[in-house]
């Protein structure tokens, strides 16, 4: 992985895990502090800020992914290609980009951010809330993947139409079609109007 200035803070030397802190912010997006990660989640929720990643492939599939069984929130749902929060410090575009790299083996070609969007998600099965000032990011996947069997249950290609099939039948995270429908003006100038998002 590669170290830069916030992610070597959040690195511990001795094997042992530290506590995973994340940037809470107000309803513009401004920093006002920190929360460990857990904590943030209780509900009713502390604003924080977080990032989604949404990458196609040159035929303008979206790659999905459905959480390992092991992550303590929304396990077992599909959801988008990558999502998680940048350490207090890390701009999101980094945050992003490692991410996908530690979840998917994957390093994303033509990531460009595609705006921002708060929402308040409980997650019924877990008691968990994201309250999240999300930044979002559309790019490719052009390289193999490699997922973590950690973080990723199951990986795939799917396209708008097969992508609505699996909606309708499988789990997917409680905050998934709040992130797309944010991101569908950046998905369809990355892929084109005959790719249907």
């Amino acid at each position: 992985m590669p170290t830069t200035p916030a992610t070597a803070t959040h690195s511990s030397s001795n094997g042992t895990a530290e506590a995973i802190m994340l940037e809470l912010v107000d309803e513009n997006g401004t920093t006002i502090g920190t929360a460990e990660k857990l904590a943030a989640h209780q509900a009713p929720g502390q604003l924080h800020r977080a990032f989604s990643v949404f990458l196609f492939d040159e035929q303008g599939r979206l790659l999905l992914q459905r959480r390992a069984l092991g992550k303590y929130h929304s396990p077992g749902v599909w959801s988008n290609t990558c999502c998680g929060h940048p350490y207090p410090g890390e701009a999101p575009f980094a945050a992003a980009a490692r991410r996908t790299y530690e979840e998917l083996g994957l390093s994303p070609s033509l990531l460009a951010e595609a705006g921002t969007v708060r929402y308040n998600h409980p997650d019924p099965a877990s008691g968990l809330v994201e309250q999240e000032f999300n930044h979002l990011f559309v790019g490719m996947a052009q390289t193999a993947l490699k997922p973590d069997p950690e973080e990723v249950g199951e990986t795939a290609f799917v396209t708008a139409a097969e992508l609505a099939e699996r909606h309708a039948r499988a789990p997917f995270s409680a905050w998934f079609m709040t992130v797309l429908d944010a991101a569908r003006p950046a998905i369809r100038e990355l892929t084109g109007p005959s790719a249907g998002w």
